[in-house]
């Protein structure tokens, strides 16, 4: 196997404002596989507040370079297994690899990973649109700019709730919040009843991921479902948020990659809780790959290249949400000429 990488640094359309932070590029991690002739491809954006920058991850893959290379590949699921002991600090990179190999495994076998799955895409649930923190008039701009069915409002700053009310104003959308573990108990439990009366649909991350008494209890008076993210990390997470969280967003940097979010999916099936996937502004290649498993979700969280001033890749693409997906094997995609030369 052949190993190529580059570093990317893409252009947001606007700046990307959450309760941690703003952002006006998304660093990222692409990776190649190249395997037979055929490659596949991955990626891992960079996420400041989980201190793993590219560079990290550069560094991480060029010490193990050969033996990410000396992989017999054969089924991606074995090779997440070897990648996981081998960068056992470094998810965000496994999450890249893995992808990767899942492209290839699709394109060697001539189909798109959903089609070997024996997945519905009838089933996947449409894509959401997030409007970043902003002064109202912003966020309205930004909503007349991109009109879409469901929009994920970021809160979790003060006068969040009556910067909803001001959106809701000038959309029937649905609208779901994510407070990125920006309120106390105290605050959720005040703004969510409020947050009910303006149609929202849910509530992702109301509190610190390591509140787990005040989610019990949050659990249990909330009137909105809610969502872990923060607190939904790795694949051991899943149990620790049932009884806490009525649902948990997946993120395939955070888990490790596709192999692993597949195997959150069916623990939290089991344990009779909702599942989402989101993004962390990835490009169309890793917003591929959560295309690949939308059909399992009740939820998506998949605008990232939406978001973006410029792409690597084409992928798939969207009609008021509804998530449309392109010819071709593996994750779906087609990466720009010349971008690995």
């Amino acid at each position: 196997m052949l190993l190529s990488y580059k570093t990317i640094n893409l252009p947001f359309t606007h700046p990307f404002t959450i309760s941690k932070g703003t952002k006006t590029h998304q660093p990222s991690l692409l990776v190649e596989l190249e395997y037979l002739g055929v490659k596949g491809y991955g990626e891992a954006p960079a996420i400041a507040y989980y201190n793993i920058p590219v560079e990290k991850m550069v560094e991480d893959l060029e010490t193990k370079r050969k033996f990410v290379e000396k992989f017999s590949f054969q089924d991606p699921e074995r090779y997440w297994h070897y990648l996981h002991h081998l960068f056992p600090q470094n998810s965000f990179l496994v999450n890249a690899l893995d992808m990767a190999g899942w492209d290839l495994f699709g394109k060697l076998r001539n189909k798109q990973l959903h089609q070997l799955w024996g997945l519905d895409l009838s089933k996947a649930p449409p894509t959401d649109f997030t409007i970043g923190i902003a002064d109202v008039d912003t966020m309205v701009s930004k909503m007349k700019e991109k009109p879409w069915p469901i929009y994920k409002i970021k809160v979790g700053v003060e006068g969040d709730v009556e910067m909803v009310a001001a959106l809701r104003k000038h959309t029937e959308a649905v609208f779901r919040v994510d407070a990125n573990a920006g309120w106390t108990l105290e605050q959720a439990l005040e703004k969510i009843p409020q947050l009910k009366e303006l149609g929202v649909e849910f509530v992702e991350q109301p509190l610190a991921k390591d509140d787990w008494e005040g989610m019990k209890v949050l659990y249990e008076r909330s009137p909105l479902p809610l969502i872990a993210d923060e607190a939904c990390v790795k694949e051991e997470d899943v149990e620790k948020c049932y009884g806490h969280f009525h649902g948990i967003n997946i993120k395939l940097t955070k888990c490790s990659g596709i192999t692993v979010a597949r195997r959150m999916i069916t623990k939290a099936r089991e344990l009779g809780m909702k599942v989402m996937v989101g993004c962390m502004n990835e490009s169309s290649v890793g917003t591929a790959a959560i295309a690949q498993l939308a059909p399992l979700l009740d939820y998506v969280d998949m605008d990232g290249p939406l978001l973006l001033k410029e792409d690597v890749a084409t992928g798939v693409t969207f009609d008021q949400g509804k998530i449309i997906y392109t010819t071709g094997n593996g994750l779906g995609i087609t990466i720009n000429e010349g971008l690995f030369n």
